[in-house]
């Protein structure tokens, strides 16, 4: 069975694209750069190619090789028949097997990732080199309408995208462990073991951990040369308009990433990212504020679509009244870690509740804190007026839900966008 290393193999060859979203656009676009013959497949018929269901996967059998996306299971029925004939791979890692590795960090983690690549190509930055922060968080990195640049690529990759993953970069940053995704992966076990492949796969190098039992524990799951990353005394995750402690750990693993791919004493680094701090713009739907109006601030901290990043909302706020606006898709996970984060709170606390999640986030709860207040809303200006209406003398109504929108966005930027239109339409009704 053929098994290319790299996109340059497949000039002149049939290859198969099942998924056409973001990343099969961009994968398209690199195949026909490479003069590869391209077959277009989607689960979805209205994205206007080939139906896996009706057609798709027969022409994709005759493929040399496929791409998927990293939305596809890989343990789905039909792409396991597939890759029984046909070698399955994912155009991210034709990427890492022909890209130069020694000049790559690669972030990946429940919570954070995100974050921490920005940062990390932001000390680069700092230091004078040039740093591009791509996947996730941008443009794929083979997306061929990329500018050719020279410097540093800083990789957000998922749990999807990890495990197809077989030559590690230089630096691999894992930011935290938790759960997520489970009807994707099938197990919170396995979930983990996706999530830190990239560690374990094939090649020299580092993989940067914060100091928390959740990753030093699972040593068993972690490869490369393993290094526990402490917090630092500056720069602050404040000094960098950032929030919680969770912030003050990514804040640490940038500057441990910058100085272990450039070779440059990490207090030095850190010197150089304090200097710029003022000039770190934090990226949307993580913990920033949308509105305020008197004694509300509304936040939104839409991103964070898993229980553990909103636990670590919480922790943001901890002295504060809150009222938490949670829920969306039911994915699977387990919702008891957050209710323990809601019953354990000392400060005024009520929780609103969205969705098929927010149904089972709501009898955790109940079942851990039956004096918390719990009120379910049909849609987010119903929970806004909700949650304002539950702190009468001021505090932070916090959009994080510990859920994706799909139940009833297409996105988690379009529910950010919908909370903050809410949120100041509300402000200016409450405060004229």
């Amino acid at each position: 069975m053929f098994r290319p290393t790299g996109f340059a193999d497949l000039a002149g060859r049939r290859v198969g694209v099942l998924g056409y979203g973001r990343e099969g656009h961009a994968t398209e676009a690199r195949l026909r750069q490479v003069g590869a013959e391209v077959v277009l497949v989607d689960d979805d018929p209205a994205v206007g190619v080939l139906v896996t269901a009706a057609g798709g996967l027969e022409a994709l059998r005759t493929c040399a090789v496929v791409l998927k996306g990293p939305g596809i299971p890989r343990g789905r029925a039909d792409l396991v028949a597939l890759g029984a004939e046909v070698t399955v791979t994912s155009a991210l890692n034709l990427w890492f097997g022909e890209v130069d590795r020694s000049r790559v960090v690669a972030v990946t983690g429940t919570k954070g990732k995100s974050t921490t690549t920005a940062l990390t190509a932001f000390a680069f930055a700092c230091l004078g080199v040039e740093a591009t922060a791509l996947g996730n968080i941008g443009q794929p990195p083979y997306d061929p309408t990329l500018p050719a640049s020279a410097g540093w690529s800083v990789v957000e990759v998922s749990s999807y995208q990890a495990p197809e993953i077989a030559w590690a970069p230089a630096v691999v940053v894992v930011t935290s462990l938790g759960s997520d995704h489970l009807d994707w992966h099938g197990s919170l076990d396995q979930y983990h073991r996706d999530k830190l492949a990239i560690t374990r796969a094939a090649g020299p190098h580092v993989t940067l951990i914060p100091d928390q039992e959740e990753l030093t524990g699972r040593r068993e799951l972690l490869g490369g040369e393993v290094v526990v990353v402490t917090t630092l005394a500056r720069p602050r995750a404040a000094d960098l308009h950032l929030a919680g402690a969770h912030n003050e750990r990514n804040v640490a693993l940038a500057v441990a990433a910058a100085a272990r791919a450039l070779g440059r004493p990490p207090a030095e680094v850190a010197e150089a990212l304090a200097a710029g701090a003022d000039a770190f713009v934090p990226l949307p739907g993580r913990l920033s504020v949308v509105a305020q109006r008197g004694p509300w601030r509304f936040v939104d901290d839409g991103l964070a679509t898993a229980p553990l990043p909103a636990i670590a909302a919480l922790d943001v706020f901890a002295d504060e009244p809150v009222a938490l606006l949670a829920g969306g898709f039911d994915r699977g996970v387990d919702y008891a870690p957050l209710a323990r984060a809601l019953a354990a709170r000392t400060s005024p606390t009520a929780l609103v509740t969205l969705g098929p999640a927010g149904e089972r986030i709501a009898a955790s709860v109940r079942a851990l804190a039956p004096a918390l207040r719990v009120v379910a809303a049909g849609d987010l200006d119903q929970a806004v007026r909700i949650a304002r209406d539950l702190l009468p003398t001021g505090g932070v109504v916090l959009l994080s839900p510990g859920a994706p929108s799909f139940d009833r966005y297409r996105n988690w930027e379009e529910r950010s966008a919908d909370f903050a239109r809410a949120a100041r339409s509300l402000g200016r009704d409450s405060n004229p």
